[in-house]
């Protein structure tokens, strides 16, 4: 799903040769550094950074790496995704199950305000509170993230930034990818993707990566209207490759009343309490 390779080369094009010092003129065709000058500026032969990028080269050593990152300019989360690419023929990551435990569960429970879920690795959702099933307008399990926001709300709908949350999402299938690269149902998702949707293609063949813990979400729920939310994510330990999201409202603002408004009028719903390990469509 992932390489080393593919990764060096899409960091290699999106280099400005003039950002480390090489002059250019209207006469290079190369988008990016060539691979002669990253292996000059990174202190390898030019022959083995070629293997590098053809796949045939052993694994890198870690001076290899950080000379890499450095002249390739990777931020943290992208030297992290080098680390894991540079080790995958010599170690897999054993590729977590998708349980949650009761007590987890109450943890949803204890969450009144605001919408929480629980998702793996894949962005299934493996549980969510009562509040979550509300703003999403439907069950919580059995909902994939990823194919939500590509293939069923493409463009419009209940994502007030929707472009920003298809990098998001992207970003994060890519570590995924990088982290788990024997996981069979991961790449159906991403092949699924790619097939229904024509965005996901153009951002998947740029190799980025997030590591999104905090920031921003919008919502446009069709009752409440914008909910400008405050997203934090949480990762759950044991290596479950899950991660908890709470959803809030900044105290006295406009979403605050909207989430009290929007738990108002499901009120009288009894289909949105937490639910976890049903049958999960990956």
């Amino acid at each position: 799903m992932d390489d080393l390779a593919g990764f060096l080369r899409t960091r290699r094009s999106r280099v400005a040769p003039a950002a480390v010092g090489i002059p250019t003129d209207s006469r290079r065709r190369v988008a990016g550094l060539r691979r002669e000058e990253v292996a000059h500026l990174s202190g390898v032969s030019v022959d083995y950074y070629v293997r590098l990028e053809q796949g045939r080269a052993t694994q890198p050593s870690e001076q290899v790496l950080d000379a890499l990152a450095r002249v390739l300019g990777l931020d943290e989360t992208e030297r992290g995704h080098l680390d894991r690419l540079s080790r995958q023929r010599r170690r897999r990551a054993k590729v977590p199950g998708g349980r949650v435990r009761p007590e987890l569960l109450r943890v949803l429970d204890l969450v009144a305000e605001a919408p929480a879920l629980i998702m793996d690795h894949r962005l299934n959702v493996l549980a969510g509170n009562r509040l979550a099933g509300l703003l999403y307008g439907r069950p919580m399990p059995g909902l994939n993230i990823a194919r939500h926001i590509f293939l069923e709300e493409a463009e419009h709908g209940l994502y007030g930034d929707w472009e920003n949350c298809t990098l998001d999402v992207v970003g994060h299938l890519r570590l995924a990818a990088g982290k788990y690269p024997e996981d069979s149902n991961l790449a159906s998702l991403i092949g699924e993707l790619a097939m229904g949707s024509e965005r996901f293609r153009r951002l998947w063949a740029r190799a980025d990566v997030r590591a999104r813990s905090h920031g921003r979400k919008a919502y446009q729920h069709p009752l409440v209207g914008l909910l400008e939310l405050h997203q934090e994510n949480f990762a759950l330990p044991d290596e479950s490759g899950m991660e908890l999201l709470v959803l809030s409202a900044a105290p006295g603002s406009p979403a605050e009343d909207g989430l009290r408004l929007l738990a108002g009028l499901g009120a009288d719903h009894s289909d949105v309490h937490p639910t976890a390990n049903a049958q999960v469509r990956e």
